[in-house]
């Protein structure tokens, strides 16, 4: 694992996390237009200009500033055998002093779900943060009704801690979510997802 704030670079067995590049556009505007329907249920409204250059040139520019300023980790998610595109995951809101915590988001473009990426890709971001960051605490949280975000996470280590009235705006409505935690030492015990 590399963890050079300008080549933060992620390693899995399976897969390569590291910023977005310029390079990586097309492959990008690719993914997300052809997982378009699958995603839009799960996400803010998309801006007009979601699939431009331009909007994804301000992207690359706001991963590598939160980097240095250490308020975000921004990563793409690759497949190492072949060097294909499959979502992206951001550590985000950074807070250090006494909360020492994070958010995660992530996405997973529609060929590649249920294929375990995605648990592969948070269990590498937790290490990251729980190690190389410092942190004591990451949350995440996902619509009640997406059962397969809600078995990606405590597949990997979160535990649901409760649910957030009117959390985040998704696809033009304001929605309650449902609240998760991983903590670096966790002595909740595990959960069984059936």
């Amino acid at each position: 694992m590399i963890a050079r704030k300008r080549n933060l670079r992620l390693e899995t067995e399976r897969l390569t996390l590291r910023l977005p590049r310029h390079a990586d556009f097309r492959a990008w505007a690719s993914l997300r237009h052809q997982s378009r329907d699958f995603l839009v249920p799960w996400e803010p409204v998309w801006a007009d200009d979601h699939l431009t250059r331009k909007s994804f040139t301000a992207r690359v520019y706001w991963a590598q500033r939160s980097v240095n300023q250490g308020s975000a980790v921004p990563l793409f998610i690759f497949r190492r055998a072949d060097d294909a595109l499959l979502g992206a995951i951001t550590l985000d809101n950074v807070r250090r002093g006494p909360a020492q915590s994070a958010t995660l988001g992530y996405w997973i473009g529609l060929p590649f779900v249920r294929q375990g990426y995605m648990r592969e890709a948070i269990g590498a971001v937790c290490h990251y943060a729980f190690r190389a960051l410092d942190l004591s605490r990451m949350e995440a949280a996902c619509l009640p009704e997406n059962a397969a975000s809600r078995g990606v996470l405590e597949k990997s280590g979160f535990k649901y801690e409760g649910v957030a009235q009117s959390y985040l705006q998704i696809n033009g409505r304001w929605r309650n979510h449902v609240l998760y935690a991983n903590l670096r030492s966790d002595r909740r015990g595990k959960t069984e997802v059936g």
